[in-house]
């Protein structure tokens, strides 16, 4: 008898959430409301140093919202890693600027801040870093580099909850900070997305694009979208808020149980001074990772992700910003890595299995 499947992603949805949604439902105010207001100074004061935060409808339209309120538009240039979910580039695109791929480091596979200064032109209006599996890009550097050509930072923060470099939050770095709340990253509301912005004028701007250009209803200001988010998905936003911190601590002790057990495979790094909050524990497999994974769900019941096996640069709606781009460090990640359950539902026995097959295909394919 095989054993049952140990999922890579495992949303965690309770008898709290759907009480909220019960009490949201009964109220009659479904839309964007007292829950969606209290949801955005709870998210700021619990991740963002109190940052103003904006909710909207999803991770996308909050990267895509912020660049606009930010100033991004046609003729400008925004940096990003290619080696990310195609959101990244995606929302550089969607404001009619120009993503400008470059490398990332092989480490932590955030950018490569010698990249981005490389990068840099008359064009340049930010720099996008991904704070990639939870774990913070290359801040320190990346600030000096923006400070020194007069650029924005843009934070990339869509798996990144809680996660912080020498003690200073992500999301607390750039003009703005997107952060994701799809139902498989570290808190949920059901989907959407939080802004945290750097200033009230920014704020302001990402209010009025989220709600078709109005902050008084009829009185249209400028040509806006519809990306609210709604009181039911705020409502479990704020319960997920109440538990992140216990969920995110079982994903750093489950983290620390494999990296002092997994043999023959390159487990994640930690920079030093960095908080890694493992949205994804992702490793390396230098030989036939395909066949590493596929081994891992068959012969023993383990679930695994590729994230990303092709890089921005070379998907068909993205490549024709990259002709002829080369990317080496992008490559070989995603020609390599594979990221193994770390979510907080494992149990013991769990991780013990996943340790021993792990161990076992990979020293099979050595």
């Amino acid at each position: 008898m095989s054993k049952p499947l140990i999922p890579a992603a495992k949303p965690i949805i309770g008898r709290d959430e759907r009480r909220a949604v019960m009490r949201v439902m009964k109220s009659g105010m479904v839309a964007q409301g007292p829950e969606v207001a209290a949801f955005e100074q709870e998210f700021g004061a619990h991740f963002v140093q109190g940052r103003a935060c904006v909710a909207v409808n999803s991770g996308t339209a909050g990267q895509h919202l912020g660049q606009l309120a930010a100033g991004v538009g046609p003729g400008d240039e925004v940096i990003v890693p290619s080696f990310t979910f195609a959101a990244t580039g995606n929302s550089v695109a969607l404001t009619g600027a120009t993503p400008v791929f470059v490398d990332i480091e092989p480490d932590t596979f955030g950018l490569d801040p010698a990249a981005v200064e490389a990068a840099i032109t008359p064009r340049t209006k930010g720099i996008m870093p991904v704070h990639l599996y939870g774990h913070p890009a290359r801040m320190r550097e990346l600030e000096a580099i923006a400070t020194k050509y007069g650029v924005d930072i843009y934070e990339d923060a869509a798996q990144a909850h809680g996660a912080s470099l020498d003690g200073r939050p992500v999301g607390t770095w750039g003009r703005f900070a997107m952060f994701s709340l799809y139902p498989t990253k570290n808190m949920t509301s059901g989907e959407g997305g939080m802004v945290a912005c750097d200033s009230p004028e920014l704020v302001r701007s990402v209010k009025l694009l989220r709600n078709q250009g109005m902050e008084k209803q009829y009185e249209n200001e400028v040509v806006g979208f519809n990306a609210r988010m709604t009181d039911i998905h705020a409502a479990i936003g704020r319960v997920q808020l109440t538990k992140v911190d216990r969920w995110t601590k079982q994903r750093q002790q489950n983290a620390a149980y494999l990296d002092a057990r997994l043999k023959n495979v390159v487990t994640p790094t930690v920079a030093p001074g960095a908080v890694h909050v493992y949205h994804q524990y992702t490793i390396r497999v230098p030989h036939d990772r395909d066949g590493f994974a596929k081994a891992l769900r068959e012969e023993h019941g383990i679930g695994s992700g590729v994230y990303y096996p092709i890089p921005n640069h070379r998907l068909s709606s993205l490549a024709k910003f990259a002709p002829g781009l080369d990317l080496p460090e992008t490559e070989r990640a995603a020609a390599e890595v594979v990221s193994l359950p770390v979510h907080p539902s494992l149990t013991k026995k769990d991780l013990a299995r996943i340790v021993k097959a792990v161990n076992k295909v990979a020293k099979a394919g050595s």
